[in-house]
């Protein structure tokens, strides 16, 4: 019997038209990165699971309902103030599980290591993902490793994947926000961006300025516990904040704003923005989450947000509209209104 094979030349042509080539930018979390998504993967790989464009698939189970997330990492450098690499990985995957309302349980881990680097260097690793698995409370329990030759890799790249299970009457979904619910974010916003630039410049200011990368498990459980109008958790990494509204708001149909004011960002981070030319919007975070909730529950939300670890910086930094336009606006401190649209493609290369 004889064995079909695909016909690559036979299939559909390629639905991408404004590139011959991949560019830097369609890995940024701006409007290329969308684009390249839907019409590159979406249309292909067409479901209902993946067309929620959520940070994992919340799927039914023989017990309950789990969640499935996955993402690489190729942040450089892959030390950095505030964290690496190694923590980073851990944390990614755990707050995308997280932000699907699910308990993070099992992590798998794939090491793409290049030829040469230190074995000390891979041993600090691997250390940090212990340690960022301790923390947030999840078992590595699967993984693999591949080695490439020097100069065909970045020194290491690591990939995790993970899965945990949604509790009844939990259900978080980008398309669930609704007018009036309240937006939270729990701390300030463009700290590991900044980070990471600072460092590839050269920088140096009276105080460091490290990543916030940080498990946000936990404060998820707890303001679960303590409200049922919580309709979407978001953790705003490449793009930033405006990247993940923009998603949202496209998601759900709605319109969101934001008021400038309200929105937390350390002076020093402020600064280094303005020097730079980049807007603290768009820059990523890794370690802040972003919370829908129903008006009616925010200040007790908030509350228990700002007693967490990582949220006594938090705030209400906007609303969602009783509108369709699917448009983030925000309100500027001194009064005007304007527009805040997805970013093409990114501001800083190499994030996460």
């Amino acid at each position: 019997m004889s064995k079909k094979k695909l016909n690559l030349n036979a299939t559909c042509p390629i639905p991408i038209t404004e590139y011959d080539k991949v560019m830097l930018a369609h890995g940024g979390g701006g409007s290329l990165s969308n684009k390249l998504i839907e019409k590159m993967f979406f249309s292909e790989f067409d479901n209902d699971y993946l067309n929620k464009m959520h940070d994992g698939a919340v799927f039914n189970s023989e017990k309950g309902r789990m969640a499935f997330s996955t993402d690489s990492f190729v942040v450089q450098p892959i030390f950095f103030p505030g964290g690496n690499i190694g923590e980073l990985a851990v944390y990614g995957t755990v707050n995308d599980l997280a932000c699907c309302g699910a308990v993070p349980e099992y992590l798998s881990l794939g090491f793409i290591i290049e030829e040469g680097l230190p074995m000390e260097t891979l041993w600090k690793i691997v250390q940090s993902v212990k340690f960022a698995a301790d923390k947030a409370g999840v078992m590595i329990v699967t993984g693999d490793t591949k080695v490439v030759e020097k100069g065909k890799g970045d020194k290491i790249f690591i990939n995790t994947s993970g899965v945990g299970y949604v509790k009844e009457g939990v259900n978080i979904s980008p398309e669930n926000c609704k007018p009036g619910d309240k937006i939270i974010v729990s701390g300030n916003i463009a700290d590991h961006g900044i980070s990471i630039m600072s460092l590839r410049a050269g920088l140096e200011f009276e105080t460091e300025i490290e990543s916030d990368t940080a498990p946000l498990n936990h404060m998820v459980k707890d303001i679960l516990k303590i409200s049922n109008k919580i309709n979407v958790l978001r953790d705003p990494t490449r793009g930033g904040l405006a990247s993940a509204l923009n998603e949202i708001a496209s998601s759900s149909g709605k319109g969101i704003m934001l008021y400038e004011d309200k929105i937390p960002l350390r002076e020093d981070v402020k600064g280094v923005c303005e020097m730079l030319g980049l807007d603290p919007l768009y820059v990523a975070n890794e370690g802040k989450l972003l919370i829908f909730v129903g008006e009616e529950d925010a200040g007790k939300v908030l509350e228990v947000v700002k007693k967490s670890e990582y949220g006594k910086d938090a705030a209400i930094i906007g609303e969602v509209q009783d509108s369709d336009d699917k448009i983030v606006k925000l309100k500027t401190s001194i009064g005007t209104t304007r527009i805040v649209d997805m970013i093409s493609g990114e501001q800083l290369p190499r994030i996460c």
